[in-house]
């Protein structure tokens, strides 16, 4: 009965052709990759803290530098994907973030790291909106919200299999290694040379030359614009909430309870932390299920209402068992509403501008949430995490409410413009 019941709810991914499954992995490898590589840093900022060392407010002004790099990164590799094609564009990103990854681990001082970091950041960004336009226009609008759940889910593995690695290679081998083990993705990008075709409407729509692609003035004019800013301003507001939350969690288990923290040791942690994406695995795949079925803004808005309550509440928290109990709750609504985000801006703007338009708002928003890891660094030197946890929940609702303002966009039907 189990077996039957799980492939009724896949049998949507069953049905799909070979090129759609294969856009579908090529993008969450990316993905995964992506958040494997950037959230090492999380997992070993205790570490480097001591050991460069910096205070905690240094640590999250590197985070914020990667973050403001990434937008940068969010808007080349956005104009790049929808001028060159999806599938190169991407392969480009995954071989920066993963080749600056492991420079990180050669890095001899806080200057020399921060230099790694910011080239990181440009690969980083460049991932999602290539990533998403490739599964947004090889997937019909039916099951669009699905696929690209599936595909946000691949941060949730990633984020956990950082944890993985680090409980592993840290305590034998340092921190060095454990940077140096992210150049491993990429490897993918052979694969994705060889077996992923650009999508057909991407093709079709490049080939007409009738109008730019890529286009950032074409966004900047009416009836885009107005898209452009409450997709932007929301953005904003769900990054700073994320990052000024899971930058900070690791070190929130791991530093003694005269620092704010819970004072777990490091395999308690990772543990924990690997824990935590059992959460963020399910909110990615039950959002992009609910958004199909009921629509994107509803389902956006409630989970990060839901996610605004549970902050506060997790940040007040030291006992080890109940971390354990909230933290997949906290993973889950605080990050699944990433989905609402990829389908809603994907099936707001054309063909031509899509990628553009995506690696625009996403990674302008992630941008502006750069100071997210210093204000929440600098608020935890005096106040300790768990308080600091609050403007993080204040972000969230914002967000919440900002999202309001978006359209309702389920059915539409991605053509070639």
């Amino acid at each position: 009965m189990a077996g039957e019941v799980g492939a009724g709810v896949l049998s949507w991914l069953a049905a799909a052709t070979s090129a759609q499954r294969r856009s579908l992995l090529a993008a969450g490898l990316g993905w995964m990759l992506d958040a494997f590589d950037v959230m090492l840093y999380a997992m070993v900022l205790a570490h480097l803290m001591r050991e460069l060392p910096m205070s905690a407010a240094s640590a999250g002004l590197l985070g914020s530098l990667t973050l403001a790099a990434s937008a940068v990164g969010g808007v080349a590799f956005g104009v790049l994907a929808d001028r060159v094609g999806r599938t190169r564009a991407l392969m480009a990103s995954i071989l920066v973030y993963s080749v600056f990854t492991a420079a990180c681990g050669v890095a001899q001082n806080v200057a020399q790291l921060a230099v790694f970091r910011v080239f990181l950041g440009l690969g980083m960004g460049g991932e999602w909106a290539t990533g998403a336009a490739l599964v947004a226009e090889t997937w019909p609008a039916e099951h669009r919200g699905k696929a690209l759940g599936l595909m946000q889910s691949a941060w949730a593995v990633g984020y956990a299999l950082a944890a993985a690695v680090t409980a592993l290679v840290l305590p034998r081998f340092g921190w060095r290694a454990v940077f140096l083990v992210g150049v491993a993705p990429a490897l993918v990008t052979l694969w994705i040379r060889r077996r992923v075709e650009e999508p057909a409407v991407w093709t079709a729509s490049s080939s007409s030359g009738a109008v730019p692609r890529g286009s950032l003035r074409e966004l900047a004019a009416p009836p885009l614009r107005r898209h452009v800013l409450v997709a932007t301003a929301v953005s904003a507001a769900t990054m700073f909430g994320w990052w000024g939350l899971f930058t900070w969690i690791p070190s929130y288990l791991g530093l003694p309870p005269e620092q704010g923290g819970a004072g777990l040791d490091v395999v308690r942690t990772s543990t924990w932390v690997a824990l935590m994406q059992v959460g963020m695995w399910l909110g990615y795949v039950t959002f992009g299920a609910i958004a199909d079925r009921l629509g994107r803004k509803p389902a956006y808005v409630s989970y990060l209402a839901v996610a605004a309550c549970l902050v506060p509440i997790y940040g007040s928290v030291r006992d080890p068992g109940a971390l354990l109990l909230l933290g997949p709750a906290v993973a889950f609504f605080g990050t699944g509403y990433f989905v609402g985000f990829g389908v809603i801006t994907a099936e707001l703007f054309p063909t031509r501008l899509r990628a553009t338009a995506q690696g625009l708002t996403y990674n302008a928003g992630r941008g502006v949430s750069a100071i997210a890891p210093y204000v929440v660094g600098s608020l935890a030197d005096s106040h300790g995490l768990g308080a600091a946890f609050r403007v993080v929940a204040a972000a969230f609702a914002i967000a919440a409410v900002l999202g309001l303002l978006l359209p309702e966009t389920r059915n539409t039907r991605i053509v070639a413009d």
